[in-house]
């Protein structure tokens, strides 16, 4: 797998019907710093809407925030699904726009649970840090050990199996991945999942279109 060489850089994705992954990445003030959907960061004040999110209240490192019905706890920069599911799943099509770096991030879900990815076309399947995978709930340790080439050497890791990878209102199923010791600020968007799309460049946007 290629080394990630950026951490901050998220770009806008799709748009959900609701919001499924909010993040806090800061605050100025009496404003929270929030991250809608992999949208540009916006900064909120206690009451405002954003996107479908209020924020309802926001103390050291910790916001609180509304949508979709649902109240939940923020803390930095831990991305939280919350309010509607963005749809059956069943869309077709993904557009990521580049980020400044000329990287395509965006935010998502693995089995139902919010993450933030990066499109890695070198990498052969999607990638993850253990770090992620716990977070997630993702048990890689009943997983086919393997050693794993990456910019530091080779580390230790995991094969395993994802029952679902999501981006926007497009999901798929049962998607190998390989689950990593050595620490990544994203989850890498590898072949296995790309491989089920015709992907193209128009301008500064990747325009994924599900083929089975």
């Amino acid at each position: 797998m290629k080394p990630v060489l950026s951490a901050w850089l998220l770009a806008a994705a799709c748009t959900f019907a609701h919001a499924q992954s909010v993040m806090l990445t800061g605050t100025i003030g009496s404003r929270a710093i929030l991250i809608v959907n992999g949208g540009a960061p916006k900064t909120v004040a206690v009451g405002e809407t954003y996107q479908g999110v209020k924020l309802l209240a926001l103390q050291a490192e910790q916001a609180t925030v509304e949508s979709g019905g649902k109240r939940v706890a923020l803390r930095m920069d831990t991305p939280v699904s919350i309010g509607g599911s963005g749809g059956s799943g069943g869309g077709t099509r993904i557009v990521l726009p580049a980020s400044s770096g000329g990287h395509f991030t965006t935010q998502g879900a693995i089995n139902g649970r919010a993450v933030s990815f990066m499109v890695d076309t070198g990498a052969t399947t999607v990638a993850m840090s253990a770090a992620d995978a716990q977070r997630i709930g993702l048990d890689y340790s009943k997983g086919q050990p393997i050693r794993v080439n990456t910019a530091n050497g080779v580390a230790p890791g995991y094969r395993v199996r994802l029952d679902s990878v999501r981006v926007g209102d497009v999901e798929v199923y049962d998607i190998e991945a390989i689950v990593s010791q050595q620490p990544m600020p994203y989850v890498l968007l590898g072949n296995s999942f790309i491989s089920h799309f015709s992907m193209r460049r128009d301008a500064d946007q990747m325009v994924l279109e599900k083929r089975y």
